[in-house]
């Protein structure tokens, strides 16, 4: 799949391992946008140009239908599933090119959400010949008062009298809203005499009484200010009502934001490319830029963050795919990658342009591009507090409550995750169990980085067994999230281990993450740790006897030596690799 390396490259990419129709489709899409060129893509960005070509193409191609029709609707077409594996790999290929192709993908997939998990089979059906049809989705959960707080929607349903309701209110930060003619819809039904209820219901852009206000935001995405004004909503638009609507809500979120990460992946692999080919063939000084120490040391943390964003997330792919009641850890892994992946594409994108100065702010570049763009990844998903508070519910049972699990399988078959919109009720993750989390560090143990941030991992786990946080410091989210940010950073360099165990070794002649490249990682992860240490030190909310566990936290990496000079003989091998055409 990846000749050695983990990184996509446009010019030779060949995912062997997917069926024939999705490796063209995938294709297709890649030579779309080359043909195009990059001063068109540019261009496009800065005039703010809406990416209705893009959204024609992939109709013509059924590209959205074939990725994102469950096998149940998909009419006996062979090809139409909706498969994690493949949905990732075309996230990351959006994400290569911008996140505003990405986005119209991203908010379809929210869009079908409550309607794939949805009993109604005429809505089904109706989203189905409507994808088919070339149409794209849109998740109109959010509201300019309330943003994504579905406890207080004012979008309000009161029956008609026919048996039917009538809606009103608006929604806000709708992508797609301009265009999407299926919209799911999030509010609650008024009931004369008796409590209110959680609705998600189906609805039309296309309608009269569907009335779009304005783009909230200046980039080439429109997203949406809309109103419903006495919209009719029939027994048969109606998706989910009362627990189940709310429900639908998170599950929807479990499922269509992961792929936020492999957006901030593709994103930061074509700013890598860019940035590496530039600075090693400009000259500063009489040498070339990539010759200062400082300058390899900023592109081999940059480097090796990328690898393990690229390493959590493919890892995280097999826990959603082989995920079913009595095995929900994917619960966990999912705001992870939706916070700490897509953060960490923030620092990569911040070292590249570090290096390249000025570069980075030219129009005709892509990391101009991307560096404006993506700090919208994180803040996506709510913000990173939200996912922190999300992380922190699983943390007893990671320490303290191990189970056993068989290894979860890596999942590149061609199977329709049907699990995902069959995952119940969005409560109970306090009984969610893990496997023993030191194993995967245990067989990388031998690398020093490694067993140094393993070091850290115990003593963090003896902090919360000996003095954690006591009822009023689970009050103080301050302290909280520090302690959050710490646990995050140990459930990130699980993953990573578990999967560099499993591609650390190709059929080629060199392996794909050598052991050089996880220990220089880890060596980045301990620093991380360290840093967030001391700031636990420093919480006002923080006891003596937790300051100083938190110190014992702090660790210096071990020094890399020759390991480091191997890896950036890979970074730099990287230049001139691919530059996108035009």
């Amino acid at each position: 799949m990846y000749p050695n390396s983990l990184l996509i490259n446009p010019d030779t990419y060949a995912p062997e391992h997917f069926d024939p129709e999705t490796v063209r489709l995938l294709r297709a899409t890649i030579d779309w946008f080359e043909s195009r060129g990059k001063a068109r893509l540019a261009s496009d960005y800065h005039q703010r140009v809406f990416h209705q070509e893009f959204l024609d193409f992939a109709a013509r191609e059924k590209l959205f239908a074939t990725f994102l029709t469950p096998t149940a609707e998909a009419g006996g077409a062979p090809d139409k599933r909706w498969d994690t594996s493949r949905i990732s790999a075309l996230s990351e290929i959006l994400g290569f090119y911008g996140l505003t192709y990405w986005y119209p993908w991203q908010v379809t997939i929210l869009g079908l959400g409550p309607v794939w998990q949805s009993a109604n089979q005429s809505a089904r059906a109706r989203a189905a010949q409507a994808l088919d049809a070339g149409g794209v989705g849109a998740f109109g959960l959010s509201e300019r008062e309330h943003g994504a707080d579905i406890y207080s929607t004012d979008m309000v349903l009161s029956p008609d009298g026919d048996g039917g309701y009538t809606a009103s209110g608006s929604k806000y930060y709708i992508g797609n809203g301009n265009c999407a003619n299926t919209v799911s819809v999030f509010g609650k039904i008024v009931a004369e005499g008796g409590p209110d209820r959680y609705v998600f219901f189906y609805a039309d852009a296309d309608h009269p009484a569907f009335h779009l206000v304005k783009n909230v935001v200046a980039s080439q995405m429109f997203v949406a200010e809309f109103t419903l004004d006495a919209y009719p909503v029939r027994e048969e638009d109606i998706l989910h009502t009362g627990d189940d609507a709310f429900s639908a809500a998170l599950n929807t979120v479990n499922v269509g934001k992961f792929n936020l990460c492999f957006c901030g992946i593709g994103m930061c692999t074509h700013a890598f490319y860019e940035a590496i080919t530039h600075a090693h063939n400009r000259i500063l000084y009489g040498h070339p830029v990539t010759d200062f120490p400082h300058v390899r040391r900023t592109f081999v943390d940059a480097y090796v963050r990328m690898i393990g964003m690229k390493l959590f997330s493919d890892r995280a792919i097999d826990y959603f795919r082989s995920a079913h009641l009595g095995d929900r850890r994917y619960l966990l892994f999912n705001p992870i990658t939706k916070m700490k992946v897509t953060t960490e594409a923030e620092n990569v994108l911040a070292l590249l342009a570090d290096v390249v100065a000025a570069k980075s702010f030219e129009a005709d570049t892509y990391l101009t591009i991307a560096r404006s763009d993506v700090p919208g990844l994180p803040k996506l998903e709510g913000t990173v507090a939200v996912n922190l508070a999300l992380i922190l519910k699983f943390l007893p049972a990671y320490f303290f409550g191990p189970a056993e699990h068989e290894p979860a399988p890596t999942r590149n078959d061609a199977a329709d995750d049907e699990f995902l919109f069959a995952q119940g009720p969005a409560r109970g993750l306090g009984k969610v169990r893990f496997h023993r989390w030191r194993t995967a560090y245990e067989a990388k143990a031998h690398l020093p980085n490694v067993a140094l941030f393993l070091e850290q991992a115990d003593a963090f786990a003896d902090l919360i067994r000996e003095v954690g946080p006591d009822a009023d410091q689970q009050q103080d989210l301050d302290f909280m999230l520090a302690l959050g940010e710490l646990f995050t950073l140990i459930v990130y360099g699980q993953l990573i281990c578990e999967q560099a165990a499993i591609v650390g070794v190709s059929d080629t002649e060199a392996p794909v993450v050598s052991d050089d490249v996880l220990d220089q990682f880890f060596d980045v992860l301990v620093r991380d740790f360290s840093r967030r240490a001391v700031e636990l030190h420093g919480k006002t909310g923080a006891s003596a006897e937790q300051q100083a566990h938190a110190l014992a936290l702090v660790r210096r990496q071990a020094a890399a030596g020759e390991g480091f000079d191997r890896v950036w003989d890979e970074v730099v091998g990287h230049s001139g690799r691919y530059e996108m055409r035009g």
